[in-house]
This record gives C-alpha cells, structure tokens and sequence, in this order.
C-alpha cells in the first residue's frame, strides 16, 4: 500500500507524463504544419512513448491499492519560431522530467518504500536517456548553422530515428 504522500507524488508524475505526450504531439503538429515531416513522425512517436510511461505509472498506483486520478491539462504552446526553438523547448522540458522523478525518488527514499524506489529506477535511467537523446538533437541542429539543407538533413535522419524507434517498440 502506498504512503499518501507518495500516491500524490505519482499522481502528480502521472500529470507530468501526460501533458509531455500532449506537448511532443503538439510540436509534432506544428513541424507537420512547417514541412518538417521527419520531427513531425519523431515527436509523433515519442508523444506516444510518453503516453506509455504515463500508463505505467497509471497502472503501478492501481496494482499498489491506490487510485490513479486522471488530471486536468493546460494547453500546450504550439507556436514556434525555428525547429531548434521546438528542440530547445523539449530539452528544457526533459530536464523538468528529471526533476521531479528524482524528487519522487527522493521521497521513496526517506519513506523506505523501497518497490516504489525499484519501479522508477526504470525512470530515472530512462531520463538519461532523454536528456542525452535531445540534447544531441539540439547540438545538431545549432551545429549547421541555420543551414536550410542542414536542417533538412537532420529531419530526414529523424524520420528514419522514428521508423527504427516505432519498430521497436512493436517488437
């Protein structure tokens, strides 16, 4: 049975995860919107992914005799300037992520829920991954330099990430 400071913290992650989704899926839409049809299936597929760790968590709270609360979302922007502005956005959005897993972990800590501490071990090495993942998207991208068909380039490229990610996870 989960302490209620914890199940609140969940809750509240099961918040974050959620509107990651709703925030990648619309970024996709504006990179759709901006010919950047690569981002557009990259972000697409990763709104989904963020979806799946919102579920996790969702279902964890539930097999633990808590009860998941499905939460009330703001709007997320959907207005950009550049797609470096989208990716930058998304880094500092990952680093946030961080923060509050490590800060649930920190309570799973001091309380001695040690199965909760094990469940987001997953989480924590997964926002390694993601901080790393869009940061080197971000260094790409300033890397060309503005460059029209340097951009293009890493767009295709995020095609092709979004494709090997989707099969993947179908596996």
């Amino acid at each position: 049975m989960l302490l209620p400071e914890i199940l609140q913290k969940l809750n509240q992650q099961i918040e974050v995860e959620f509107y990651s989704s709703n925030l990648y899926l619309q970024m996709a839409s504006w990179c759709e919107a901006n010919n950047y049809t690569g981002s557009a299936s990259f972000l697409s597929e990763h709104a989904d992914e963020e979806m799946s760790h919102m579920r996790r968590i969702f279902d964890y709270i539930n097999d633990t005799g808590g009860q998941a609360l499905i939460p009330q979302l703001e709007q997320p922007p959907y207005e950009y300037d550049s797609l470096l502005e989208v990716y930058e956005a998304i880094y500092t959005h990952e680093c946030y992520v961080t923060t509050t897993i490590n800060e649930l972990v920190a309570t799973t800590t001091t309380s001695n829920d040690y199965s909760t501490l094990n469940f987001l071990q997953w989480y924590v090495a997964e926002q390694h991954e993601e901080e790393n993942l869009f940061m080197g998207i971000v260094e790409r991208i300033k890397m060309v330099d503005g460059s029209k068909l340097g951009i293009l380039m890493i767009d295709k490229e995020l095609s092709a990430s979004a494709l090997t990610r989707a099969s993947s996870l179908s596996e």
